[in-house]
């Protein structure tokens, strides 16, 4: 009896070119199912392909099937896929350059990293393997099917929301990510204690931030006096503080997509609230 040959599978960057416009790459195909991502609900995000470097496809090769994970609604153990770790979840990481520094300075702490940008996932994997990081899983796919359907209560020890679209049309408003609906999905995820680090170089959505962060009882602001750097009028502030709003930690690096706001004349605002 002659054996049957194993059906060769595609390399997770060949999956892209396989993927429905609809779906994030590079996990297709996957358990999502059609539903999940043809919910009638306003998302944050528009799913972005893009281009493809041959370092990043590389990465995404090596890297994927070892620390990737699809965002397809099955629940996740954040204890074993980080070894004991506590684990903050960050949403939107871009090119990842962020979320591999961050990684590299704390090995000690797990991170869980959502986007659907899958050159940002390749670009994130060959970071992570140059820097010999082992603490980060990039996960591709809405962000909201997995705080919904895949983390467990009180698992997460803090969220990172840095510079996510803004959304500056008054039309769009809705769909930005930091609302009071997204934070009511949030809140069960995070452990007593859990940081809550919000960034974004666009004024008007900081403020949207503020108000909706500070109007949740169960989250309590670190800088309420502000944070002393004198970004308004003294006039205005005598302190040259801004009320609710933190210094930039020294934890979080300056991008270069911070840097191309401030050079645009940009204010870039920190938000550091923490889980009573």
């Amino acid at each position: 009896m002659t054996a049957t040959a194993p059906i060769p599978q595609p390399s997770p960057s060949a999956r892209l070119s396989a993927a429905p416009a609809g779906y994030p790459a590079p996990m297709y195909p996957h358990r999502a199912t059609e539903a999940q991502h043809s919910e009638r609900r306003i998302r944050s995000f528009q799913p972005r392909r893009g281009r493809m470097t041959n370092a990043q496809a590389g990465a995404l090769d090596r890297g994927w099937e070892r620390y990737g994970i699809a965002i397809d609604g099955s629940p996740l153990d954040l204890g074993a896929l980080f070894e004991g770790l506590p684990v903050t979840l960050e949403i939107g990481f871009g090119m990842g350059e962020t979320t591999a520094a961050m990684a590299a300075a704390d090995p000690a702490m797990g991170i869980l990293a959502a986007d659907v940008h899958t050159p940002g996932h390749g670009n994130l994997l060959g970071m992570l393997e140059r820097d010999g990081s082992r603490n980060v899983r990039p996960a591709a796919g809405d962000a909201v099917i997995l705080l919904r359907d895949m983390l467990s209560d009180a698992s997460l020890a803090g969220l990172r929301v840095y510079f996510a679209d803004p959304w500056p049309k008054p039309k769009h408003h809705k769909r930005r990510l930091v609302q009071p609906s997204f934070l009511e999905l949030v809140l069960p995820r995070l452990a007593p204690g859990a940081l809550v680090h919000c960034a974004t170089d666009w004024e008007p959505y900081a403020e949207q931030m503020l108000e909706v962060l500070s109007a949740c009882p169960e989250l309590e602001n670190l800088h309420p006096e502000g944070d002393g750097t004198g970004w308004l009028e003294p006039a205005d502030h005598p302190d040259g503080s801004i009320p609710g709003y933190a210094p930039r930690p020294g934890w979080r690096p300056v991008t270069k997509f911070e840097r191309a706001g401030i050079a645009k004349g940009h204010v870039v605002h920190d938000l550091l609230f923490r889980r009573r």
